[in-house]
């Protein structure tokens, strides 16, 4: 089996990263649809760099999301930036394909992520950066629980134009009162 199950959800599970599917990462991040939301446009991925930071991923928490039904690389997500003395890390993810997004994958990646992070890494605070034009991404996060703490203005130049960097976060005990509520 390519992937294996290790969070699994409704429509999709995470799995430890593949090797295998370095050409599909390297697409993506490639793909200007995918690297503008990520803030990677100006870099260009190669399969030697891919397989490099795949490599080096082995020993932190980036998983691959997979869809559910027929076991198809959709994304990659995880946790970076990770303080275990203080119970803190940063959380990203995107999909790849145009086809696959708005179907409810990446709310429900994030409700994966947060509750592996809060119940089992026994992070605190999650916290993410989103650019204000992200609008799609911006309403996931804020229907996961996320709220936003600040932004830095005009620090992200793309296209053009200037867009604030948005920082959004998610406490434990804020995650785990909407659990309760929905019980």
């Amino acid at each position: 089996m390519k992937y294996f199950k290790k969070l699994v959800g409704k429509q999709v599970y995470l799995s430890p990263m593949n090797v295998e599917d370095i050409e599909t990462y390297v697409k993506w991040l490639n793909d200007f649809s995918v690297t503008d939301g990520i803030g990677t446009s100006d870099k260009i991925t190669t399969v030697a760099g891919e397989k490099e930071w795949i490599s080096k991923s082995e020993n932190q928490y980036q998983l691959a999301i997979v869809r559910l039904e027929d076991d198809m690389l959709i994304g990659n997500c995880g946790f970076h930036e990770i303080d275990h003395l203080r119970q803190c890390a940063e959380v990203g993810l995107f999909i790849g394909e145009e086809e696959d997004r708005n179907k409810g994958y990446g709310q429900e990646v994030l409700d994966l992520l947060l509750d592996y992070g809060f119940n089992c890494l026994n992070f605190n605070n999650i916290m993410l950066k989103v650019f204000s034009f992200n609008e799609r991404a911006i309403n996931c996060y804020k229907k996961a629980g996320f709220k936003e703490i600040g932004r830095r203005r005009q620090s992200h130049y793309l296209k053009g134009k200037f867009h604030d960097n948005v920082f959004m976060d998610i406490l434990k005990e804020e995650y785990n009162k909407a659990c309760s509520d929905l019980n």
